[in-house]
């Protein structure tokens, strides 16, 4: 199936040309059309190129279309000072950028896992109508529908053809300590990055709901001993899930992202080092999350076929909005701790002392 090496671009005036036709939607999608061609699965808006004018007469319309199209909305907009109803637009889309250098390389990122991508932004389209324990299931029904994807099965054959699974680490992956009303948990699978396994998301959830179901528990901390806080899933259980719809069940069941919500007063998570996939998205349903500056933050789901499992969809847009965990999850890229903070997603860096929001 041959891919698209760039999105199409266009104006207000001729995207509005475009969906005019009954089979835009179909032209636009991540779907094989007769010839084998697939659509691009995303586009790009350009303000820039955009008159005033047209803006203004084709606003209310594309205000409606875009949130509904079956392709990522990338939106370039004008330096700063454009019109009210050009921001207006570029808040509809996905992700708004500034060059096309940016869309092109945000494009590329995704461009061999589109389908991922797309289930991705329509996740956090509807996320700010969703309370967390909606997103939460939203979510997992979306994890489960990919991990029967193409996308997904490529990437588990090209790392099953050059990796060897290796033993589980023998021992527990948390342990908690009290002390009166302060409950500390700890990530311990060190020699791993704490990569979050069946084991640890379980021993995690016993913690939280031990300091749920306990009244005099009136501080819990959550960190990770070794280099890093969480390095994420650990990748040599992908792929051993039993069955999809199971996977979605045992997700809904047993969810730190839930509890951990539901701790959000009370709980302060000090991240360091790696906080990849559920190192970034667990921290954000709490009200204080402190990082050492060597933190670094990541999303590579969407790049696997999947999109983030562990509540990212629901957290991360409560901190840093809609557009920046999209950018995060389409792209790949990391972000450190330095640009966390003046984004929203930690509350507190430490550098030998602390350091306050710029």
């Amino acid at each position: 199936m041959a891919e698209p090496d760039a999105p199409p671009f266009f104006t207000a005036r001729s995207l509005d040309e475009f969906l005019l036709a009954p089979d835009a939607g179909e032209r636009l999608a991540p779907l094989a059309g007769d010839e084998g061609v697939r659509g691009p699965g995303a586009l790009v808006l350009d303000l820039r190129a955009t008159s005033e004018d047209d803006a203004r007469r084709f606003a209310p319309a594309l205000r409606d279309r875009l949130p509904v199209l079956p392709a990522v909305t990338i939106a370039l907009s004008p330096p700063d000072g454009a019109s009210p109803v050009r921001h207006a637009l570029a808040a509809r889309c996905d992700v708004d950028l500034a060059t096309d250098e940016a869309a092109v390389a945000l494009f590329s990122a995704f461009r061999r896992t589109p389908v991922a991508a797309l289930a991705y932004v329509q996740l956090l389209r509807a996320a700010p109508r969703r309370t967390i324990y909606e997103g939460l299931v939203a979510e997992s029904f979306v994890y489960s529908t990919l991990q029967a994807g193409q996308e997904f099965a490529r990437w588990l054959s090209a790392r099953r053809a050059g990796k060897r699974r290796k033993p589980a680490d023998p021992g527990p992956a948390v342990r908690m300590d009290r002390d009166r009303g302060r409950l500390e948990i700890h990530l311990v699978r060190a020699g791993k990055h704490n990569a979050f396994s069946r084991v640890m998301r379980d021993g995690l959830s016993e913690a939280l709901q031990l300091a749920l179901a306990d009244p005099s528990i009136e501080e819990v901390v959550l960190s990770g001993e070794g280099p890093s806080f969480c390095s994420g899933g650990d990748l040599d259980e992908f792929g051993s899930f039993p069955d999809p719809a199971e996977a979605h069940a045992i997700r809904t069941t047993r969810s730190p992202a839930l509890l951990l919500s539901q701790l959000a007063d009370v709980a302060r998570v000090e991240v360091h080092g790696a906080c990849i996939g559920a190192g970034a998205e667990l921290p954000a349903f709490t009200r204080r999350v402190v990082a050492e500056e060597d933190a670094f933050f990541q999303l590579p789901e969407v790049g696997l076929g999947l999109v983030p499992g562990a509540g990212g969809t629901a957290s991360l847009p409560l901190r840093i909005g809609r557009q920046r965990t999209a950018w995060l999850g389409l792209s790949g890229e990391r972000i450190d701790a330095r640009t966390a903070l003046d984004w929203g997603l930690v509350d507190e860096v430490r550098l030998g002392q602390h350091v306050a929001p710029a």
